[in-house]
């Protein structure tokens, strides 16, 4: 396959559970006519019945078939997707060429609604899941990037909503009523390019 050759990185998008591309469009909309090339992917299946490091792996695979293995990219995941991406950042050796990593509403602590399922990324999401354990005891990658999680107090589907933070990276928080539709609120939107035109610290471009 040929390689997509862009002049500024590409920044790629992840929804989250039970979500494929077309929940992005308006974020893709409005990332594009802000020049931040932006590119989804939704690895599947997102309903829960393979593991988030399945779903990582997947991801890897589509941004390498896609981008080649060394152009410096952006990630941006929503929700369940923001796990993908650290597992991708964290695991997978993502680390090596992205630049800033984005959350939007991501359950980095857990939800409790994951109880809701008993399918394996739903187990993985649960507040003190051996996956989130091992997940969040070495986020030393994420200080080696720019880390942004931008959260709702409100959000009912992340509970408790505090746990989208993390004790590394910026905790963007914007009072928005509704997980599902933290990615149509034009705030959100804005945020999410503001933090993709940041700069990068000269120090950590190099590593």
């Amino acid at each position: 396959m040929e390689h997509i050759e862009l002049m500024h990185e590409p920044t790629i998008l992840v929804p989250g559970f039970k979500d494929d591309v077309h929940i992005l469009r308006r974020l893709v909309t409005f990332l594009d006519h802000a020049g931040l090339n932006p590119y989804p992917i939704s690895p599947q299946p997102s309903n829960g019945e393979v593991g988030i490091e399945v779903l990582a792996d997947r991801l890897t695979t589509a941004i390498d078939a896609a981008f080649g293995r060394t152009q410096p990219i952006n990630l941006v995941g929503f929700s369940m997707g923001g796990l993908i991406c650290r597992t991708y950042v964290q695991k997978l050796g993502g680390v090596t060429r992205t630049r800033r990593l984005i959350t939007v509403a991501t359950p980095h602590q857990g939800t409790w609604t994951a109880y809701t399922y008993r399918q394996p990324a739903c187990l993985q999401m649960r507040p003190g899941s051996p996956f989130l354990a091992e997940l969040n005891a070495d986020i030393s990658s994420l200080a080696q990037i720019k880390f942004s999680s931008i959260w709702t107090p409100l959000d009912l589907t992340i509970l408790p909503a505090t746990s989208s933070c993390l004790r590394v990276g910026e905790m963007r928080p914007i009072i928005s009523p509704f997980h599902g539709t933290l990615l149509f609120d034009p705030r959100v939107m804005r945020l999410v390019a503001q933090v993709l035109r940041q700069p990068i610290e000269q120090e950590r471009v190099s590593q």
